[in-house]
């Protein structure tokens, strides 16, 4: 593929640019089909939000106007004109379709408006400005009070704002930071930005097929980042390994073609390999159950192949109609700095000096950076699993401001279970007195909030569904909002709504899912990591033929990943870095990233250890022994590891900068693991272990033995030398 390619190079480019264009363009004219509420059903809270969209209730948006004193103690008579000009205000808005009365809090302290927005409650996200701007001008009209807006719309238009801004400068940043880094890796900056452009081109293209896949498996909001962030990842990754081998090979004097061939042969290869430890990795995910993980594998799969497919068709395209073109134009000290390594790679000084302890001594070494990681590995036992709640939200919005308030003023508006009920023909009434039992019952209750009014019990249009809304006064994630759940599940529904004869009743709301997400992934993760570890072993196996190669890389990944886990554990469940990091504890491992994190890094990991593997058998097959070969494969790698690794570990670490707590452990995970497998597995651990094995390295039963060309040799040269023979 890549010889006819570089010898086409036009016919390539162009069926290459084709390929882009239609997938991007189909993709956007078949639309993408986004996964309902039903698909993302997980536990009884899925079965609770399953029954609530069954009831197919009209919930307009609502919002809240809550009015407190600067200090001191609340005025009555001023709070109650404030509260008259808000209701006047917002019912001269054609925004708002009602207005509640003012609703005093217990303690006296505050009055509450409510006010119902009117049209679709989905678009109500985009007219709330008018709402925010009136509550505004009565705040202006009373200095006295504090007068503020809150609720889902608001808090949801502040939010957006404050991640919309982030994510735009994650984006901004992570390009000039890809191509800087890649600017000193080559020194040209053609060289820098062939990588680039091929790995954006490869995530337009996925894009595109990912919008024509989520007719089979629907698609979520994460599926475009997701595609974005592996695809710039392994994108630039794969065009690396291929161009430093190219421009490796053009130094010892091959001319273009045969350096391409050559570089098809080794890193080609290995990039082949790699695409499909990453997709295998990848398709893992589709046996969570889950319509959330089977989008992003869906996605994941798609940019992996794309590059693949990229990396060896249209890069050697470029290569060969660029020749010595893609050194220029060179930057000056740069070029001087890494145009020795493309020459003489496998000769670095430093590299030997970094690898002299796992050559020498391979077993104390092996023993200490292997206990080492252990060690970091270790929290990873005490990690516990949770959603991020309204309370790890940053509190920099006014919004989020108020909304602190407003719970602390009227605990009803805090932490909610959704009891949702199926109701039998002609057991409406009998439903209804059983939801109104468990209401008052529940707020008899210390684990649940007081009534503020009477339990609003909504039934749907036909009168098949009814629903109640029980409040917490804790946070979403405490031991004690935890015990709430289990006391309505357990005790409470039973006793009340489970006698009357038919009814199908669930819990869900925030803490429910919480709950059932977080057993959901502990009860998938070991089949995940199963089918990943199986399949992995067979590629790797076949790959190098050879059984303990398979074992030895599954076993590094491992260690690497439980390292990164470990590190997680130990920043995010822990208050010492959130200074640092700029995040509040959330005292938990966000729920889906143990079984996400343990994916992607299985699969990333793997291009690096392919890619160095592969260069020390390459030098096997050559005549080396297996130490030699350790230290001219690792060297001989280096630049190119060292360089795609920190390209990922720069992205990766941009994330951790995001204002989300998810958002931070996803980035400190990935960047950690990277960094780990690129530093201390790469430079410690791999070299010492297959120095200490030897030639029981390629040890494999005789089944999978098989005879060889060895390689880095053209074919024309293969050719002539089986002719003379």
């Amino acid at each position: 593929m890549a010889r006819w390619s570089a010898e086409h190079p036009w016919r390539a480019i162009a069926l290459w640019v084709v390929f882009v264009a239609v997938c991007f363009v189909g993709g956007n004219m078949a639309g993408t089909v986004e996964a309902s509420n039903s698909d993302q059903a997980i536990g009884e809270s899925g079965r609770a939000d399953v029954i609530v969209n069954d009831g197919k209730f009209d919930n307009p948006a609502t919002e809240s106007v809550l009015i407190t004193p600067l200090s001191g103690q609340l005025d009555r008579g001023a709070a109650d004109k404030a509260a008259a000009d808000v209701a006047a205000a917002m019912k001269a808005l054609p925004e708002v379709a009602s207005v509640s009365d003012p609703l005093p809090s217990h303690d006296g302290g505050a009055l509450l408006v409510r006010v119902t927005m009117s049209g679709d409650p989905e678009t109500a996200q985009e007219r709330v400005g008018k709402l925010l701007d009136a509550t505004a001008g009565v705040q202006k009209a009373h200095p006295e009070l504090r007068v503020e807006e809150t609720g889902g719309e608001s808090i949801g238009q502040a939010m957006d704002d404050t991640l919309g801004k982030d994510f735009q400068r994650a984006e901004f940043l992570s390009l000039p930071v890809t191509f800087a880094i890649l600017i000193v890796a080559f020194g040209a900056l053609i060289a820098a930005g062939v990588p680039v452009l091929l790995a954006l081109m490869s995530v337009a293209a996925a894009l595109g097929l990912s919008t024509l896949a989520s007719h089979l498996v629907p698609s979520t909001d994460t599926t475009a980042s997701v595609i974005l962030l592996i695809g710039m990842a392994v994108g630039v990754d794969y065009s690396l390994f291929y161009l430093r081998r190219e421009r490796e090979e053009r130094a010892k004097g091959r001319n273009h073609l045969d350096a391409v061939e050559i570089a098809a042969e080794t890193s080609g290869h290995a990039v082949v390999v790699s695409g499909i430890a990453v997709t295998i990795a990848m398709a893992g995910l589709f046996l969570a159950g889950d319509v959330v993980f089977s989008s992003l594998a869906v996605g994941s799969i798609l940019v992996v192949l794309v590059s693949v497919i990229g990396s060896l068709t249209v890069l050697p395209a470029l290569l060969s109609k660029l020749g010595r073109w893609i050194d220029r134009p060179r930057v000056p000290v740069l070029w001087r700095l890494t145009r020795p390594r493309a020459a003489s790679e496998g000769q670095s000084k430093v590299w030997g000096f970094i690898l002299r302890p796992a050559l020498r001594k391979p077993a104390i070494t092996l023993t200490v950076s292997v206990l080492a990681l252990l060690a970091l590995a270790a929290p990873a036992l005490t990690m516990r699993l949770s959603f991020p709640g309204m309370e790890d939200l940053p509190r920099t919005t006014p919004a989020m401001q108020a909304y602190d308030r407003l719970v602390k003023a009227y605990p009803s508006n805090g932490t909610v279970h959704t009891i949702a009920v199926r109701v039998p023909a002609g057991q409406l009434d009998a439903t209804k007195a059983a939801l109104a039992e468990l209401a008052n019952r529940a707020a008899a209750d210390p684990l649940f909030a007081p009534l503020d009014e009477a339990p609003d019990i909504e039934v749907s249009a036909d009168g098949t569904v009814a629903v109640l809304d029980v409040a917490t006064p804790f946070a979403g994630r405490s031991d004690q909002a935890k015990e709430s759940l289990t006391r309505l599940r357990e005790v409470m529904v039973p006793q009340t709504v489970g006698k009357v004869a038919g009814t199908e009743a669930a819990v869900g709301g925030f803490v429910g899912a919480d709950v059932d997400y977080a057993d959901h992934v502990k009860h998938k993760l070991p089949l995940v990591v199963g089918f990943v570890l199986v399949l992995t072993f067979l590629v790797m196996a076949f790959t190098f033929r050879s059984v303990v190669v398979a074992v030895t890389s599954i076993a590094l990944n491992l260690l690497s990943a439980g390292a990164s886990y470990g590190l997680v554990v130990l920043i995010f469940q822990g208050t010492w870095a959130e200074g640092i990091l700029g995040f509040k504890s959330m005292d938990a491992v966000v729920s889906w990233l143990p079984l996400f994190l343990f994916v992607v890094l299985f699969g990333l990991s793997m291009d690096y250890h392919v890619f160095v593997v592969s260069r020390i058998r390459e030098a096997v097959k050559q005549g080396m022994s297996t130490r030699d070969a350790v230290a001219h494969g690792i060297t001989g790698s280096a630049g190119v590891v060292t360089s795609a690794a920190i390209v990922m570990v720069a992205v990766f670490s941009i994330f951790a900068t995001l204002s989300t707590v998810d958002m931070k452990q996803l980035g400190v995970g990935l960047a950690a693991a990277i960094l780990l497998d690129a530093t201390i597995i790469r430079a410690v651990v791999l070299p010492s272990l297959m120095t200490m094995l030897g030639n029981a390295n390629w040890w494999a039963p005789r089944f999978m033995r098989r005879r060889e060309v060895p390689p880095a040799t053209p074919a024309h040269e293969r050719e002539l030398v089986g002719s003379s023979r």
